[in-house]
């Protein structure tokens, strides 16, 4: 297989996320023993929280695209930023490189438009809910209704990931949250949610959520090793 380059630690839990379903997903392609040919580049997730509280989207990207130089230095053939919110700085990160950038909207948006999903809410950071980098991506490039939670959800859900969720903590009082709330956009005509934060699958999952549920982190890794194993 391909060697896949992970830019990672945006937070270190979705970065284990990630470590775990490329191996289970090597296995499930190559045997049992097989095992995900990788390398990780893991941030320092403080210095680009920093960055994202002020607005420093560019210093940002220039940071992430030394990294994934790096990556490539290394010989890996395909990367990976193991994070929705910062592919706010996709662009600067697919310009350094020479190697496929494969972005985590593109391959979430094959999978709705293969099961016939055109509504999804989207939900993650307020940078991802608010910002037009991710929405835009969904409904320009792959025509997707995409449906955003209000004001107060948004607020909700972003203090739930940057309070908790990043630091490894899942309480039932969270997981409540986000299930009341994905059954208020039931009314709104959504047809699937997008949990467009790699960690919000700590709480929602298929087995919990009143709607088809999209853990685009789990997606992410499914088309990265397809690319990586030549089977896309």
């Amino acid at each position: 297989m391909k060697r896949i380059g992970i830019l990672g630690g945006m937070s270190p839990e979705s970065t284990v996320i990630y470590y775990r379903a490329l191996n289970a997903g090597a296995r499930e392609r190559l045997g049992e023993l097989a095992t995900a040919d990788c390398i990780i580049a893991s941030m320092n997730f403080g210095e680009i929280q920093a960055m994202q509280k002020a607005g420093d989207w560019a210093g940002a990207g220039r940071h992430l695209a030394r990294a994934a130089k790096e990556l490539e230095a290394a010989g890996v053939d395909l990367v990976l930023l193991a994070t929705n919110t910062m592919h706010r700085c996709a662009e600067a990160i697919e310009s350094a490189l020479g190697v496929p950038f494969l972005h985590i909207a593109d391959a979430t948006a094959i999978r709705l438009k293969a099961d016939g999903r055109a509504r999804p809410l989207l939900l993650g950071t307020a940078y991802t809910m608010e910002q037009d980098f991710y929405k835009s991506r969904l409904a320009d490039q792959h025509g997707l209704g995409v449906i955003v939670p209000g004001a107060a959800d948004r607020a909700r859900i972003h203090a739930i990931i940057f309070e908790e969720l990043v630091n490894g903590i899942t309480t039932e009082d969270s997981r409540n949250a986000f299930l009341e709330i994905v059954s208020k956009y039931v009314e709104s005509g959504a047809d699937s949610v997008i949990l467009g934060c790699t960690e919000i699958g700590m709480l929602l999952h298929a087995g919990n959520s009143p709607l088809p549920v999209y853990d685009t982190a789990l997606i992410h890794c499914e088309v990265a090793l397809d690319l990586a194993c030549g089977i896309l």
